[in-house]
């Protein structure tokens, strides 16, 4: 019988993030807990799953692990994690199968998951591994050189992730067979692309480059096209935009990859996002403002989602300095809050000092926190499960969570840093997101398949975060150098 193993390990690291990441912060499941929830699980894991079993595969998953991105793995968490997936596989196996990210940062690996591949390949020399990659990804040459096929994603938001699974599964399975193992080529211009310049639901350069890949995968031989936006905040000599191909000849690999990496050089100025200041976007929305329907400001300086604490209080200080109401604006993270609430009791008046009480390093200082006088209108224990179609049936947990009503702003508080990709954290606590004037997200884009067919527009706001769309804020250390847009005049010869 043929033996497969399966594992989950994700988290996209921000190097600058003074969030940690513990073992904790992945919430872990080991062994036969791993097993049950791999079936029918919303990301690649749950589609390499149904494949084995569709082949009646003896079938083991050590670990599915998932951590919001966040500061660097902590050591002792990345090797008890790639330790279960070692010991899975040095039982013997004919096929491994994993769901990563590629842009994991540990405390003393730069690229955790060529790391990892690296032990993986060590352990079985002679065993097909195909890994399935957001688009994120900083991919690396020790990456494609310690695994046989690698897919990733082509949307974001993410709403591909199990095709992505199958995609990684179409070139896997003739390898069980014994059939040769294809060629992978990578090419990584010298340029980082703004993450907000990466939206596949709008007309840009990112999404003109997944359509030629698209194209490519077309042709006799090709077997996959993977246009990597990067991580451009994860600190490491490889971060970047960066294309993937898999094919039947290296020759083959290499010129499609060569063709896309040119491509994106040319139009590299479009992959540069040119912040709004603040008070003009508040300015902006509020000219959007009361047509019956919520304006979406979209808080892309501080979102966990790309390693932010959800505490920076920018936009709503601005908001209410304009003198606007009828905001909702969450989740925002703040666990002495959260208590004080807690202790409080629903119902209660109560006046908080929110937010701003997490500081980064090499980061302006954070403003004080934020004091509000206000009332207590839920409490709940923060958990939900998803209606929308980002990890559509999981349940979520936020943490303890309140709702405080200012009489102009009702705002959800919560433990921990959490991205509002669904109407369920809102609706935990008792809040009707639709009925709101402004509503202000902690998110860039996860939220957008939700938020954005209930909205009346989107404006872009940018806080002093350390998610921050300004590239020129954060002091690379690793970052090979010279690379565009921080080097304007960077030359590559393609």
């Amino acid at each position: 019988m043929t033996r497969l193993a399966l594992a989950r390990l994700n988290h996209e690291t921000n190097s600058f993030s003074p969030v940690p990441t513990p073992l904790a912060a992945f919430a872990p499941k080991w062994g036969a807990e791993a097993l049950a929830a791999a079936e029918g699980y919303p990301a690649a894991v749950g589609a390499f799953h149904a494949f084995a079993r569709r082949i009646g595969a003896e079938v083991e998953v050590p670990l599915i692990a998932h951590a919001m991105p966040s500061g660097p793995v902590e050591d002792d968490a990345f090797e008890a994690m790639a330790a279960a997936i070692l010991a899975a596989v040095e039982k013997g196996c004919d096929g491994i199968l994993l769901d990563l990210h590629g842009a994991m940062v540990t405390r003393s690996h730069d690229d955790g998951e060529g790391e990892l591949l690296r032990r993986i390949r060590a352990a079985a020399p002679g065993v097909p591994i195909g890994v399935a990659l957001d688009l994120h990804g900083n991919i690396t040459q020790k990456m494609l050189d310690h695994c046989d096929v690698i897919v990733g994603f082509k949307t974001y938001p993410h709403v591909d992730m199990i095709e992505t699974g199958e995609h990684v599964l179409r070139l896997f399975q003739p390898l069980l067979g014994g059939a040769p193992r294809p060629a992978m080529a990578l090419c990584h211009p010298p340029m980082l692309a703004a993450t907000l310049c990466m939206n596949t639901t709008t007309d840009c350069a990112m999404t003109d480059l997944i359509a030629m890949a698209r194209a490519a995968e077309t042709r006799l031989g090709v077997q996959a096209v993977t246009v990597f936006g990067g991580f451009p905040i994860s600190d490491l000599a490889e971060t970047g935009l960066s294309i993937v191909t898999v094919a039947d000849t290296p020759a083959l690999a290499t010129a499609v990859s060569a063709k896309l990496g040119r491509e994106a050089w040319r139009r590299r100025a479009n992959y540069v996002y040119h912040e709004e200041p603040l008070p003009r976007s508040i300015a902006r929305a509020s000219g959007l403002a009361g047509g019956g329907r919520p304006v979406l400001l979209l808080d892309h300086g501080d979102n966990c989602m790309s390693g932010g604490s959800c505490d920076v209080m920018d936009v709503l200080e601005e908001l209410l300095k304009a003198g606007e109401t009828g905001i909702m604006v969450g989740p925002i993270c703040d666990p002495e809050t959260v208590a004080q609430l807690v202790a409080a009791g629903e119902q209660t008046e109560v006046e908080i000092a929110l937010g701003n009480k997490t500081p980064a390093k090499g980061m302006p200082a954070p403003h004080p926190p934020l004091r509000l006088r206000g009332r207590v209108t839920a409490l709940s224990d923060g958990r939900y499960r998803v209606a929308g179609p980002i990890y559509h049936g999981q349940e979520l947990s936020m943490g303890r969570a309140a709702a405080f009503d200012t009489g102009t702003t009702r705002i959800v508080i919560c433990e921990e840093p959490h991205e509002p990709l669904d109407l369920g954290c809102f609706a935990s606590v008792g809040l009707d997101p639709t009925r709101a004037r402004f509503l202000h997200l902690k998110s860039r884009m996860y939220c957008r398949p939700v938020f954005e067919p209930l909205a009346a527009a989107a404006v872009e706001c940018a806080s002093a975060g350390v998610t921050a769309s300004d590239f020129g804020l954060f002091a690379f250390q690793k970052l090979a150098r010279p690379i565009y847009p921080l080097d304007p005049e960077t030359v590559w010869e393609g």
